[in-house]
């Protein structure tokens, strides 16, 4: 099957076969077993050591801020994407701003303020810029931090779920664990979920998905012409994916 000019595979495709996926002769099934077993203790405890670097970060931030008991009390600091399913990696690969190589997974961090004046809030996100970039050059780390801070009300219109946008940042919500700061308001944004029937949405969404994935999976596999334009435009991207969040 040919998609000319448009055939690619998706990172998220690559990384499942290329990082998590071990494969061998029947003969050996024992062998996949422990090798298995051995790349899945590893790649906890990749997730493991950037969550605790993440909590680090947001400590070392929140301390060296002139009124640290304010920011402790109102801005809760959320961790998503790989890391909460444990299936963080270390691979190299470019971070795009700077090119740099950075060690696999990026962390990905949402900081959810209440009642803070703007100046506190700037000055969270000045100092969470200054420590990205030194995570990323540093030769120690070389890793890339994800972030965005944004006022609980913002979070409520997001919550709406009716475009684009708001429905990756109730996904990152939903999933998301708390990290540091303020359980009252990481508390409050769970209920928030709920009251808007963030989960079912999801699930309803993902349950489609997995149906769309399916049906084009069994169509490529079926096809062994060059497909027309109209299909490819269906199955495949034709820009690089970036992995943002709202």
């Amino acid at each position: 099957m040919r998609v000319e000019g448009y055939g690619r595979l998706s990172p998220s495709i690559k990384r499942e076969f290329l990082t998590y996926t071990v494969m061998g002769l029947k003969k050996d099934s024992g062998k996949i077993d422990e090798r298995a077993e051995s790349l899945y203790n590893k790649i906890k405890n990749i997730s493991r050591q950037k969550f605790e670097l993440a909590r680090e970060f947001i400590k070392k931030i929140v301390e060296y801020h002139s009124e640290p008991a304010i920011i402790t009390g109102s801005a809760c600091f959320i961790i998503a994407g790989d890391i909460v399913y444990e299936m963080a990696h270390s691979e190299p690969r470019p971070e795009k701003s700077t090119g740099t190589l950075v060690r696999g997974s990026d962390i990905d961090i949402v900081a959810v303020t209440e009642n803070l004046p703007e100046g506190s809030i700037k000055g969270i996100d000045n100092m969470m810029y200054k420590e990205k970039y030194y995570l990323i050059k540093n030769p120690s780390y070389r890793e890339e931090i994800d972030y965005i801070v944004k006022d609980i009300q913002k979070v409520r219109t997001q919550l709406k779920f009716d475009n684009f946008k708001s429905m990756i940042a109730s996904k990152i919500l939903d999933e998301g664990k708390f990290l540091y700061g303020s359980r009252d308001i990481f508390k409050k944004i769970r209920g928030m979920l709920l009251e808007s029937r963030i989960p079912e949405k999801l699930l309803a969404i993902e349950e489609k998905a997995i149906v769309n994935r399916e049906n084009a999976r069994s169509y490529l596999l079926s096809s062994t012409d060059i497909l027309p334009e109209e299909e490819c435009m269906k199955l495949f991207y034709t820009k690089q994916e970036k992995e943002e969040i709202f």
